[in-house]
């Protein structure tokens, strides 16, 4: 091998084995040697030469100016960058655009059958996750006279409210302080929201929310939008398993953060509702100012009701929409109040942990 004016010669028995321009001589970085110098004809060359003699090097390097030069095709280059931009659009555009407003369509022409299945289906899901990070399997409680209250509470409701199906309030033995809507009409309370309750209207007033989801179907719109979306990730991230989904589903189940409008609406319906009941909404108010207090950042055990919009917004509109100025007949008396506040505490013949 010599190099001889503008070309580099390997030679074999006195036979021109190749002759290159040293102009598209490329020295590999991609293949490094300590002791040699891996040559190709321009960056994507196929064929390779590997220089192992030090002095040929120092030559090579002295005359092949080119030896580092890169030869990306920028104008390809940017092809594929606005192509690789078109399509993260298109994904983003699926994900927060195109598959929010199939769900809001198709929550209207599922049956209801199906979704109090997805309801059922979902309930069971959500158990199991929050018993994954608990000592013991978390349970629904069903003390009798904690079940007799719920009841007495949601009488007092219902006739002011329709649902293409039955409406089932399940108080679930957490101390997260927390509720939810899940599709088919069940609304799930945690234990922990009961014991900072310091009323059973603050509590009306958070399940008269929860039914303005449960009405507008919002759960479902919720559970169609997570399946569609993590669909759609799965297959551009390659889970096609859809093991994700349950995971996900559940999470955005518990956390159910709305879109702006769809939670303004559930808390007018809330407050119609308490009104309609000749019940007060002002506790609602005061309990929304101690979320507010509690809270002071995203974190912590009330975080997922302070992060609907505007907690104090929402706090001065329960007090401005309270048309029972006067008196009112509680919705439970002290006996039912308490009763419902003990309704996960369990007796000797119950397994589980004592409720707070």
């Amino acid at each position: 091998m010599h190099v001889h004016e503008s070309k580099l010669y390997v030679v074999q028995e006195d036979q021109v084995l190749a002759n290159w321009p040293l102009s598209d001589l490329r020295e590999r970085r991609d293949q490094p040697s300590d002791d040699a110098m891996i040559l190709s004809r321009l960056r994507d060359g196929l064929e390779r030469l590997t220089v192992n003699d030090q002095l040929a090097m120092l030559a090579l390097r002295q005359s092949a100016k080119n030896l580092r030069k890169s030869d990306v095709d920028y104008a390809q280059l940017r092809k594929i960058i606005v192509w690789a931009g078109g399509a993260v659009g298109a994904v983003l555009m699926i994900v927060f655009v195109i598959v929010p407003a199939l769900a809001g369509q198709l929550a209207v022409l599922i049956p209801a059958e199906s979704e109090q299945a997805l309801g059922e289906a979902s309930i069971g899901q959500i158990q199991w996750a929050l018993s994954t990070f608990s000592d013991e399997p978390v349970r629904f409680c069903d003390q009798p006279a904690g079940v007799a209250a719920m009841d007495s509470l949601m009488a007092r409701l219902e006739p002011f409210f329709e649902t293409p199906f039955p409406v089932k309030l399940r108080i679930i033995d957490h101390d997260m302080q927390n509720a939810f809507a899940v599709p088919g009409g069940q609304i799930v309370v945690f234990d922990g929201l009961l014991q900072a309750a310091q009323s059973p209207e603050e509590v009306a007033g958070v399940i008269g929310h929860e039914l303005g989801h449960v009405v507008h179907r919002d759960p479902l719109r919720l559970a169609l939008r997570s399946a569609g979306t993590v669909g759609i990730l799965g297959m551009v991230l390659g889970d096609f398993s859809g093991g994700a989904l349950a995971v996900v589903l559940t999470e955005q189940l518990i956390s159910a953060s709305y879109a702006q409008d769809a939670e303004a609406a559930a808390d007018a319906f809330g407050f119609k509702l308490l009104a309609d009941s000749n019940l007060p909404s002002s506790p609602l108010g005061g309990f929304f100012d101690r979320i507010a207090e509690l809270v002071g950042s995203s974190d912590g055990p009330m975080s997922h009701l302070a992060s609907h919009p505007d907690i104090r917004a929402r706090a001065d509109a329960a007090r401005a929409a309270d048309v029972v100025k006067g008196d009112f007949i509680p919705i439970l008396s002290a006996v039912q109040w308490q009763d419902l506040r003990d309704i996960c505490r369990v007796s000797a013949n119950h397994i589980g942990r004592s409720g707070g």
